[in-house]
């Protein structure tokens, strides 16, 4: 499955259909267009695409030792529900 397949139908991102283009056909490496993308983003975007991505959930119970059930914390739905309550 070609990577440009998770954006759907939307052909209007072309630059991100060429990067991805360019992932899928060796010229890049994964592992460099992530480390390009990370520094290019600001930490508060980082920290955006990891909660959007629910990666922020993951990778706090990797570090509390526990098992993830993939859910938010209270907290958490609350901050989604009405980030300025």
């Amino acid at each position: 499955m070609k990577l440009r397949n998770y954006l759907g139908a939307d052909m209007t991102r072309e630059y991100t259909t060429k990067l991805l283009d360019a992932i899928e056909e060796g010229l890049l490496s994964p592992q460099a267009v992530v480390e390009m993308a990370l520094t290019y983003m600001s930490e508060s975007d980082v920290e955006d695409m990891m909660r959007v991505n629910d990666l922020l959930y993951y990778l706090d119970a990797e570090d509390e030792d526990s098992e993830w059930d993939g859910q938010p914390d209270e907290a958490q739905e609350w901050y989604d529900f009405d980030p300025d309550c």
